[in-house]
């Protein structure tokens, strides 16, 4: 039961992570709110490993080729979707875009089944019908004749890069052999630094800005860092214990999570529309997950 707890880590903290890079998404451009995302993650991850070396002393990971490329298109894959939720931001509220971006659980058992030999059952597929629907039904700005189609494409863009980061994460961290919370924090340290490696660079070639612009939102930048490394170490750990579907489909209680933040916090009004089709993603999760 294990898997369940850390999803549920997971879930919450990638709600907060969502609502902290919604605020800098105010103030810095996209390149900076994914930055944001990764800067101070690398550090706590190294913690997090050293903290289980000490609690559990085993070897070094033995690094193939096969394992290097999953880690490679993970951080590659996961820059591509942060920075597509985050223009999800830019178009819709909060919630909203949080909503479309949760379209990757749908994905994951869609993939996993065409690709990674996944089972689904009819339940299963009934979810995943139930939450296509969600998805569509909360790009409706102004009803089903008003739907806005690049809100739907950029929300499943977004779905299908996180989803295909989760896939490729489990085979990575399947890839070695090494205990269970040791593999899934040697994927989770190698992915972040090279995803900060790889933005740090663009930052510093492309847009000097970049940089700039965190440093002077220190707190936000550290909050959205810390929840993303926390959230980033439930989910990778649950996913190295569970297939990917299960994982994102249980983790779909984030979306009251968001709810919650949206309506407490950011003082985002959440239309009733806009709420049911967040509870529907919920049914599809739940359906999903019964399968």
């Amino acid at each position: 039961m294990a898997w369940i707890l850390f999803t549920l880590l997971a879930a919450s903290m990638q709600a907060w992570r969502n609502a902290f890079q919604s605020q800098l998404s105010r103030e810095v451009n996209i390149a900076g709110v994914t930055l944001a995302r990764f800067i101070w993650a690398t550090p706590i991850a190294i913690i997090y490993l050293v903290a289980l070396y000490i609690w559990q002393p085993v070897g070094l990971p033995y690094i193939t080729l096969k394992f290097s490329v999953y880690v490679l298109g993970a951080a590659a894959v996961q820059i591509l979707a942060t920075a597509l939720m985050v223009k999800l931001f830019k178009m819709n509220n909060f919630a909203v875009g949080a909503g479309l971006a949760k379209s990757e659980a749908l994905v994951a058992a869609i993939l996993g089944v065409l690709f990674f030999g996944t089972h689904l059952s009819l339940l299963g597929w009934i979810g995943v019908f139930v939450g296509s629907i969600a998805v569509f039904m909360m790009s409706c700005k102004q009803g089903i004749k008003q739907l806005s189609l690049s809100t739907v494409l950029l929300g499943l863009a977004c779905g299908t890069a996180f989803a295909l980061t989760s896939l490729w994460v489990r085979e990575a961290s399947l890839n070695l052999d090494l205990p269970f919370p040791h593999r899934a924090a040697w994927v989770l340290l190698l992915v972040i630094s090279i995803q900060t490696t790889m933005l740090l660079i663009y930052a510093y070639v492309i847009d000097k800005n970049t940089i700039d612009g965190l440093l002077q939102r220190p707190k936000l930048t550290l909050l959205t860092s810390s929840a993303s490394c926390l959230g980033s170490i439930g989910w990778f750990s649950a996913m190295s214990l569970q297939a990917v579907p299960y994982v994102k489909t249980l983790g779909q209680v984030e979306v009251f999570f968001t709810l919650l933040i949206a309506t407490f916090w950011l003082k985002d009004k959440v239309k009733i529309k806009d709420m049911l089709g967040l509870v529907l993603i919920a049914v599809a999760a739940i359906l999903v997950m019964w399968s």
